[in-house]
């Protein structure tokens, strides 16, 4: 089937910067939308950034002009290049690839990684 697997996640300062991958792997024929949601400690899991196949983008308003998204199609992976970090920005975060065609199965998927952490403390 399809796995997807994140890495880049770890500790840094605030005001510091990290950049996540995510490489999807598997009978992949499309995936729609590639996003990365986070899920801090005792809250709901939420959308952080997601990006479409044609390249359109969608931000969580408390991270808009600090984090970008984008993705390499052809190699199914998806990054997010966070700057100006806050402790707040302290979770788990976890990449989903949405509506994916597998090959040889009808319909579309939703999958998720098993999730990184960042940690931003000094």
């Amino acid at each position: 089937q399809v796995q997807l697997v994140e890495s880049g996640g770890g500790l840094v300062q605030p005001g510091g910067s990290l950049r996540l991958s995510c490489a999807a792997s598997g009978s992949i024929v499309s995936i729609h939308v590639m996003g990365w949601y986070r899920q801090a400690p005792g809250k709901q899991r939420e959308l952080v950034a997601a990006i479409t196949s044609g390249g359109s983008t969608n931000y969580a308003d408390s991270v808009k002009g600090r984090f970008t998204i984008s993705r390499d199609n052809a190699k199914s992976t998806v990054f997010l290049q966070m700057n100006s970090l806050k402790p707040e920005d302290t979770a788990v975060y976890y990449c989903n690839a949405d509506r994916t065609v597998v090959a040889g199965n009808p319909g579309r998927y939703d999958y998720w990684g098993q999730g990184t952490q960042v940690t931003v403390s000094s």
